[in-house]
């Protein structure tokens, strides 16, 4: 996979972390030294995990069942564990939008003061293992928690730890009402991370998404964090999408001038 993506024109890995195994939390040691060691001899940068409760089955971070909430968040606690014993500097990507929506007759607002109070609770062992947690604003069909940057940004405020910061995904901004540029700019001290696909989720340059709009204003503030491809849409080939989603990128690149690009693949 390193080898792979390398060739294909990446430079860095987000590991999801069900494709380490149903209980990714418990990969002993010795795996995690391996696989570590793995990336660093094959040139590929370490950058973090992403869907991060997409296994084990049953996890859900707002639900009011206080036994299942607990299990979720000491499970993202292991999680965090695990991205430091990956790679230093790790980011642990928030989206996870079906295991935090509201359930079980919660209402939304106390759906989001769970999902707030959870995370406070992780900030300081995230913190002390120098792993950034971002929230992701979802787009409103895939959760109703948090669904826009700006309510992320307001939780990251008001926990004001530098462990809890935010990212940017161009298909979750369906719904944001304003430009996208404009929108990176306003909250650009929190942004830590940019996804970026279409708006359907299939890779960039097979709909009408303006991803130089968004790579114009990374340039504008000479944003230095990684940007990663997220599709959801393999019908085209794993290795088409990730070929041409990396030419069209170093192509933007190339029209406005932009410094190089930390690019990383998701695998999904």
């Amino acid at each position: 996979m390193c080898q792979g993506a390398r060739r294909l024109g990446y430079t860095g890995l987000e590991i999801a972390p069900f494709t380490l195994g149903d209980d990714a939390a418990s990969l002993p040691v010795g795996k995690r030294r391996e696989l570590r060691r793995t990336m660093a001899s094959e040139g590929i940068a370490y950058v973090g995990l992403h869907a991060i409760l997409t296994a084990p089955r049953g996890l859900h971070v707002t639900t009011p069942d206080v036994g299942v909430r607990q299990r979720s968040w000491e499970y993202v606690r292991r999680l965090v564990d695990l991205a430091a014993d990956l790679g230093d500097s790790a980011i642990v990507v928030f989206g996870s939008g079906k295991q935090r929506s509201a359930t079980s007759g919660a209402s939304v607002v106390e759906a989001t003061a769970r999902f707030q109070e959870g995370l406070a609770a992780l900030a300081p062992a995230a913190q002390a293992r120098g792993v950034t947690i971002l929230i992701e604003a979802l787009a409103p069909h895939l959760s109703d928690v948090v669904t826009t940057l700006d309510e992320a940004v307001a939780i990251v405020k008001h926990l004001g730890s530098p462990a809890i910061q935010t990212m940017f995904d161009t298909h979750n901004a369906v719904k944001e009402p304003q430009p996208h540029g404009a929108l990176i700019k306003k909250h650009s001290r929190y942004i830590r991370h940019v996804h970026i696909n279409e708006m359907d989720g299939r890779h960039p340059g097979t709909g009408s998404y303006d991803f130089k709009g968004v790579l114009q204003a990374l340039k504008e503030l000479s944003y230095r964090h990684w940007v990663s491809l997220e599709v959801f849409d393999f019908s085209a080939g794993p290795e088409a999408i990730a070929r041409e989603s990396a030419r069209l990128v170093r192509q933007w690149e190339s029209e406005l001038a932009l410094k190089a690009i930390s690019l990383r693949q998701v695998w999904v």
